[in-house]
């Protein structure tokens, strides 16, 4: 049956930021494509009040590292509640602190938790506290709570004795022909490290790229994202003279899509959430990846890309440039075959779409 769909605690679509945003654009637009109706409340203004046929709500917001999302989330939620639908889709455990609003509303209420955000090096003392805070209302606020990784799930499972549901991440599948976003950073097919990310600590940008400027090749890294409030870290990444490595700032769009399709390999250095996007998006272009060997990112990429440990990362990448170009194909070819069996965007759109169905039932 069709269903009235709100989508809340993201920065809102087109996806211009992180992972809540592409899987805000990815969900919703499939979502409506099968008849549903679906409303994303967004911080920043498109053009449009509408984008691939979801209804587009722009509220306003506390432009401030500690209160951002939390501030939009609020008036979204009392919006939400003067504009009902038959289910809400929270994103973020800073959130759960709102999810008995609209249930009281008569509105279930499903919360994806994504990772353990208490443990990024950005929040101080009070907001660790209340993403632990926030760990706890999960179980007990909305009507469900979602993990996007089994990790995560069994962390909520073994700290606080609950289920939660497991819906994973999603990734499309299959290289892009084009290039322009190489031709304007000066890049060559298969001669440059990739690694995308937002430059805060916890990513290790910073180890990235000291890693590469350790590699003897004239193979480039391109080391792409920003952040809105790590200035004096950032300050850090950028500091280099090593003409190998480019730091553009943040792209998206097809000019992202492009960057990982041609890479000679994609470097993955987060430590801290659950499922990472920009990991399975790597793997479903067929990226040779290299990971920071964490559980999360484990689960993601096991036997299919190759783990790292902090000290490690120099060797790694010059164990990529030694490899033919067959070898390196067969490591993007098993990378693509695990998104498929356990990532595809269809697979996921239908995982929540018979969440809400059961829920609004």
């Amino acid at each position: 049956m069709p269903l009235r769909i709100a989508i809340l605690g993201t920065r809102g679509i087109p996806a211009r930021y992180g992972g809540f945003e592409t899987f805000a654009e990815e969900l919703s637009k499939r979502l409506v494509a099968r008849g549903h109706t679906v409303t994303v409340y967004c911080r920043a203004r498109h053009t449009a009040n509408e984008f691939l046929g979801v209804r587009l709500v722009y509220l306003p917001t506390l432009r401030h590292k500690y209160f951002d999302t939390l501030a939009h989330t609020a008036v979204s939620t009392f919006h939400l509640l003067f504009h009902p639908v038959d289910v809400a889709l929270y994103c973020n455990a800073a959130n759960a602190i709102y999810t008995w609003m609209p249930r009281l509303r008569g509105i279930p209420v499903a919360l994806n938790v994504d990772g353990l955000e208490r443990k990024r090096k950005k929040w101080n003392k009070l907001a660790q506290a209340w993403y632990l805070l926030s760990e706890r209302l999960s179980t007990w606020f909305p009507t469900r709570a979602i993990s996007d990784a089994e990790q995560i799930a069994e962390y909520y499972r073994q700290r606080y004795h609950a289920e939660t549901t497991f819906i994973p991440y999603g990734a499309p599948l299959g290289k892009v022909d084009t290039k322009n976003a190489l031709d304007e950073l000066g890049l060559e097919a298969g001669r440059y490290f990739l690694y995308v990310t937002r430059f805060e600590p916890e990513n290790h940008p910073l180890l990235v790229r000291e890693a590469f400027e350790a590699v003897d090749t004239d193979v480039k890294l391109a080391l792409i994202g920003d952040a809105p409030y790590a200035a004096e870290y950032i300050r850090r990444v950028r500091d280099t003279r090593n003409p190998r490595v480019l730091l553009p700032g943040a792209i998206y769009g097809d000019g992202y899509r492009e960057l990982q399709s041609h890479c000679l390999a994609y470097v993955h250095a987060t430590e801290v959430g659950g499922t990472h996007p920009a990991l399975i998006e790597a793997m479903g272009r067929g990226c040779v990846v290299l990971y920071l060997n964490t559980p999360e990112n484990h689960e993601v990429a096991g036997g299919v890309g190759i783990p790292f440990e902090p000290g490690q990362l120099t060797d790694k990448m010059k164990q990529v440039l030694s490899m033919t170009e067959t070898e390196r194909e067969q490591w993007g070819r098993k990378a693509m075959e695990r998104v498929a069996e356990r990532y595809s965007w269809d697979a996921v759109t239908t995982s929540y779409e018979r969440l809400f169905t059961e829920l609004a039932r």
